[in-house]
């Protein structure tokens, strides 16, 4: 056997670069979104084991809706794509054509065995260039076919050299070949197939038998003439261990699928639920359709399902032709490479076991699949047809091959341009094939993805009048109406869909197969309807119905928790949710949804422990890392406050921009009082949400705490630009400006500005007395005060500081004061002089603003509102009406006396605002405000 040299390997690495270096602009389309983009087995975050208990879509086996594609090993190469280059497309397209490589070397070893040096080498760049080839290659997907192709080979040549030059078995190589056997077949369900090929090459190749021989010998040992020669011996010993081990990997293959054939549709593949002679008929005209793609690849098409090829219904359509035509062809080969023995009949005879072994399982004829046609599955029979297509021209003409080499090359780089993304691959296929619905279907998904609703709808609508029986394509039409905000028309779509279902007629019982995705109908109906308040329940009796249908439908499940949420249905809810865990208890958006419901019903440890089952199921789950950390920090427990944190970091590793997250860590930060990381939060998240609300008002807060009053003032400038109607950060703003700026006049505009808002507010009415008093308007803070405690006549803080108000007039009155409004200037100029700055501090009353959550109350409120707030306030005091100031007998006192009082009862009144600032210290209580 001659050797592939290195400057062979270069040529056809060169080639196949050559051809489908443009394949590394191309995204993740069609299967590979299924397969890639939406497949949670590539993720690191899911468990190693997760590869080998889900098919190769990332969908559990055990479930009906699996493909039963148990593909473990190439989904492992899809992990580790994602692990260098998560899901930059040009990675795993880049791996696909260095795969591509390594087979057409392989190729090449295998046809030197039946092949010349110069055959061999047109036959494997024949193979590296057509364009065939393309869906396997350029479409990610088609790695199992590359993978499972690379171990099949090297299980047949391992193989062949499982005899001596003495013709004795050599073990070793046959343990090799069982092993490689096993691995293609993890990577892809045709990788068994090498098990036949072998078998066929060690009697008609090795052995070199011929039909007539073996009927010979058979006879022979029949009529008891001749025992089984020795080689026949050894050829049996060997096919039986070929044999029982793939009736080991047959049975393996089973248990995993768990005795279930995947569920599809007649929409996937017509003939295969059409009854008989059509059955029969169209499966076997499907033989001479692929052997002409692999002889003519002029008009390729990503998907050949539907109505791409009519059935064919009777004997007297003239397709029948074809098939008559082909097997007369495959016959006279058949009959010529199993009756002789020179070397161009075993040539032969192993193309054909290329060509037919290995495409058995996509044939349809002894169980059906989910496609009519498939470019891929033909990758490696493809292998059979270049050995005889090359032994059979080079005879004729080498001016064919060189034909045959340039436009399939030319032909392969165009058609990668068709696979850039799904938009350019669809319409490709409509050019081929105009009655599929499935094509107008996907170019209409294609533009949905680029939010082109309006085109989109065309589409869908051209897929009904194409098949009007398809429920997908009215549901599309559906979903594309309510995305229009058309919602009347997308319930019309969506009844259409609903009447095309199998009926439920009362009183009798039947048995039907519905596909799952198809049961989605209820689901986006009830989703539409529900969006009116007055038809809750009809509503909850769509989910009910799927439910009925398909008592393991999850997603019902999932989608009826939300509803009974919102009806406000607690337990119900919890019970949906808990009967979907039943079914998927390693879901952690299910846990999450349970964690939400354990909030609505006040229980939040138990939403805790949930939020936690979420997380030990994914440890970096968005929301339950953010909600779970939120309801840590609701709690008050600074116990929970350092894994609050390290969770709230989690989440912002996750997710960067988004603000919450560095506001919640400013909060936390403010609860634990370190004051220099809650700044630094706060200032992060205001710089990625200009006029986040709650951080501007919890900065200011933070500033006026931490006696940084004056710098407060502009983060409260900037939170009133934008919400100018903020009460509680005019408040904090009038607080400052008198307490700190001495600013009474802006001080009283805040507190103006607030009643204008809301004249029952009664914090500013309260605050504007304060003002009153600061300018010396006695008479006006009385009215005022009387006013407010009209509003509030629970309020005792301000039945106090009217007391106190009255006594200090009573003072005034006394010492002969004015206190009228017009000769308060006058006395106030005077009385300044007197007075110290601790009588003309106020604290107003503030409080705090909210922590924003998502999705996640505190445990008695709206599920999407974060803080509820809390009674209490800080008060502003002056005086105490326990400390007797009788004015009464003031006016027959000397001047020196009533000096000597004035200057007792400012002592006093210093003392008493110590002492309210003290009390009003301790009966602080943080007030929260939603975001």
């Amino acid at each position: 056997m001659a050797v592939v040299t290195w400057k062979e390997v270069l040529l056809l690495t060169g080639l196949v670069v050559g051809c489908y270096w443009n394949s590394l602009s191309c995204g993740f389309v069609f299967d590979d979104v299924s397969a890639i983009l939406d497949n949670k087995d590539l993720r690191p975050s899911t468990s190693l084991h997760n590869l080998f208990r889900n098919d190769f879509w990332g969908t559990p086996m055990a479930e009906e809706r699996s493909h039963k594609s148990y593909r473990p090993l190439t989904v492992l190469t899809f992990r580790l794509n994602y692990l260098f280059s998560e899901l930059r497309a040009a990675s795993y397209h880049l791996l696909n054509v260095v795969l591509h490589a390594v087979v057409c070397v392989l190729f090449l070893r295998v046809c030197r065995l039946f092949l010349d040096k110069t055959y061999s080498l047109v036959a494997a760049l024949l193979f590296a260039v057509h364009p065939i080839h393309t869906e396997a290659v350029t479409g990610v997907v088609g790695r199992a076919e590359l993978l499972s192709s690379i171990f099949l080979l090297a299980a047949f040549l391992a193989y062949t050299k499982s005899t001596s030059s003495n013709h004795s078995i050599v073990w070793p190589p046959i343990a090799l070949t069982v092993v490689l056997v096993a691995v293609a077949t993890l990577c892809k369900e045709q990788g068994i197939t090498v098990i036949g090929i072998c078998c066929i090459h060690e009697v008609f190749v090795a052995q070199g038998f011929t039909l007539p021989m073996l009927v010979d010998t058979l006879r022979q040992v029949l009529l008891g003439k001749d025992g089984f020669p020795y080689a026949v011996l050894q050829t049996l010993l060997k096919l039986i261990v070929l044999v029982i081990s793939t009736l080991l990997l047959v049975i393996i293959r089973v248990q995993v699928i768990q005795s279930q054939l995947p569920v599809f549709t007649r929409f996937d593949n017509p003939a295969a639920v059409s009854p008989t002679p059509t059955r029969q008929l169209t499966f076997n005209y499907l033989l001479p359709v692929n052997m002409w793609l692999l002889l003519n690849p002029s008009e390729l098409c990503c998907d050949w399902t539907m109505g791409t090829i009519p059935l064919v219904e009777s004997l007297l359509d003239v397709r029948n032709l074809s098939t008559l035509v082909f097997y007369t062809f495959l016959g006279l080969l058949t009959y010529h490479s199993l009756r002789y023995r020179h070397s161009s009949a075993k040539t032969v005879i192993m193309a054909l076991s290329l060509i037919a072994l290995p495409f058995i399982p996509a044939s349809n004829l002894f169980f059906p699949v989910g496609f009519v046609i498939a470019e891929r599955v033909l990758y490696v029979p493809s292998m059979g047809f270049f050995l005889l297509q090359t032994y059979t021209i080079l005879k004729i003409s080498w001016l064919i091959i060189g034909v045959l080499l340039t436009t399939h090359a030319v032909k392969t780089f165009n058609r990668n341009w068709d696979w850039e993304s799904e938009y350019t691959l669809f319409t490709s296929a409509l050019k081929v094939n105009k009655n599929n619905a499935k094509l107008w279907n996907n170019v209409g998904h294609a533009l949905e993805n680029q939010n082109e609703y309006a085109k989109a709808l065309q589409y869908f609508l051209q897929a009904t009048r194409v098949q009007p029986d398809d429920i997908g394509a009215h549901m599309n039409v559906g979903r594309t109406y309510k995305n229009l905000n058309r919602s009347k028309e997308a319930e019309e779509a969506y009844l259409v869909a609903k009447s095309l279902m199998p009926q439920v007629i009362p009183g009798k019982k039947y048995a039907t197969r519905v596909a799952p995705n198809h049961l989605n109908v209820y689901i986006n109906l009830a989703n539409l309807i529900r969006a009116n308040d007055s038809r809750l329940e009809e509503a909850d009796q769509l989910y009910r119905q799927a439910i009925s249908m398909r008592p393991d439908f999850k997603q019902a499940y999932i989608s009826r928790g939300e509803l009974l949420l919102k009806m406000n249905k607690l337990t119900e809810a919890r019970d949906a949710y808990l009967r979907a865990l039943e079914l998927d208890g390693t879901n952690a958006d299910l846990w999450y949804n349970l964690a939400i419901v354990n909030i609505e019903m006040k229980d939040p440890s138990e939403a805790l422990k949930n939020f936690n089952h979420a997380l030990e199921l994914n440890h970096r789950h968005k929301l339950a890392l953010f909600n779970s950390a939120l309801l840590m920090q609701e709690s008050g427990e600074p116990k929970f406050w350092p894994e609050a944190k390290r969770r709230f970091l989690t989440y912002v590793e996750e997710e960067p921009d988004d603000a919450n997250g560095y506001f919640n860590l400013g909060m936390l930060a403010m609860d634990a009082d370190e004051n220099a990381a809650a700044e630094r939060w706060m200032r992060k998240a205001i710089s990625l949400q200009a006029g986040f609300r709650s951080a501007l008002f919890n900065l200011a807060l933070l500033y006026s705490q931490s006696k940084r009053e004056i710098d407060a003032l502009p983060v409260l400038n900037e939170l009133l630009h934008h919400h100018p109607e903020h009460i509680k950060g005019l408040i904090l703003m009038g607080d400052i400006l008198m307490n700190h700026k001495k600013d009474t006049q802006g001080a009283k505009v805040c507190f103006e500005r607030i009643l204008r808002m809301d004249p029952t507010n009664v914090q500013g009415k309260h605050n504007l007395c304060v003002v009153y008093f600061e300018e010396r308007d006695l008479s006006r803070a009385e009215r005022c005060l009387e006013e407010t405690l009209a509003m509030a006549p629970n309020e005792e803080y301000v039945r106090r500081h009217l007391s106190i108000v009255r006594s200090k007039m009573a003072a005034m009155s006394a010492a002969g004061t004015p206190i009228s409004s017009a000769e308060v200037a006058t006395a106030a100029a005077n009385e300044e002089k007197q007075k110290s700055p601790q009588d003309t501090e106020k604290v107003s009353k503030v409080e705090e603003e909210g922590k924003g959550g998502k999705a996640v109350g505190n445990g008695a409120g709206n599920v999407e509102n974060g803080r509820k707030s809390c009674a209490g306030s800080v008060r502003s005091v002056e005086g105490d009406q326990s400390e007797p100031l009788d004015g009464t007998n003031e006016r027959t006192k000397s001047t020196q006396d009533i000096k000597d009082i004035e200057e007792k009862r400012a002592a006093a009144l210093k003392r008493l605002e110590e002492i309210e600032r003290i009390l009003k210290a301790q009966c602080v209580c943080v007030c929260w405000d939603s975001i």
